[in-house]
């Protein structure tokens, strides 16, 4: 699919008022269910950081475990559109971050996603122009948690308000087909969707954005030692495996003789 067709295809859905849905996979059969579920966007994280990796935040994530996870769940999707995380200080230059647009392309991504708004215009326009689908991030940018000491709600003041509505009219005039929105307080996340013709896919940015996203480790219950206060899991995935893993415990450790047939699992 060429990237008129790809945007023409979610600005088509945001006029229709048909809801955009996004998850975060990392592995081959995440992304292959998510994938038959017919979900729309599949997004490659860097939030692989914390419930993959067992980083503390996204920010150690670096180019090769990305591109290595994206190339897993590229064998998974079909259907879907494959977006991928650009991790930090992989898109300092615009130069820079055409070269690792086509390394995801490369390894199978369908378009790439960095963050943030109007002071990445040059890296946007670039990757663009290269023919690279690209996706915009804007509000709570994870990648610069440290410097803001936590992550924060954004848009409460009128001065923030404006100046995410500018960056969104940055990154649409830049070329992004679509704009996620995380942490952005309800009203401003609004304000933005009705301002931009691009999708607006929040996440903890309330009911009124074209889509949402969220990491499917949270959606399921799957690290259960953090789940945001806008999460509220479908399933608690953590507790099956628990439990799994102690019934097959109890079993092995209450066996009395072996099998006389030896073990019937295959390695």
């Amino acid at each position: 699919m060429v990237m008129q067709e790809l945007t023409e295809k979610f600005r088509e859905m945001k006029r229709r008022g048909e809801k955009i849905t996004a998850l975060t996979a990392y592995d081959y059969p995440t992304a292959r269910l998510l994938d038959e579920s017919e979900i729309n966007i599949i997004l490659v994280g860097d939030s692989l950081g914390m419930v993959v990796l067992g980083y503390q935040d996204t920010t150690r994530v670096t180019l090769e475990e990305m591109l290595h996870h994206t190339r897993a769940v590229a064998r998974g999707v079909k259907q879907a559109l494959l977006v991928a995380d650009m991790p930090v200080h992989t898109y300092d230059t615009a130069e820079q971050a055409v070269e690792t647009a086509k390394k995801f392309v490369a390894v199978g991504a369908q378009a790439v996603k960095l963050e943030g708004g109007a002071s990445q215009v040059a890296q946007i326009e670039a990757i663009t122009r290269a023919g690279i689908p690209f996706m915009a991030h804007i509000g709570m940018l994870p990648q610069h948690v440290r410097e803001e000491g936590g992550y924060k709600v954004k848009g409460r003041t009128q001065s923030e308000a404006e100046a995410l509505l500018s960056d969104a009219r940055a990154v649409e005039k830049a070329g992004a087909f679509s704009v996620v929105l995380e942490i952005v307080v309800a009203d401003t996340a609004k304000q933005i969707t009705r301002a931009v013709d691009i999708p607006t896919i929040g996440i903890g940015s309330g009911e009124h954005c074209d889509g949402q996203i969220l990491v499917t480790h949270d959606l399921i219950g799957l690290f259960p030692w953090f789940t945001p206060k806008f999460v509220s899991p479908q399933a608690r995935v953590a507790d099956e495996i628990r439990s799994a893993a102690r019934a097959f415990i109890e079993r092995t450790r209450g066996s009395k003789t072996p099998s006389p047939h030896g073990s019937d699992i295959q390695m």
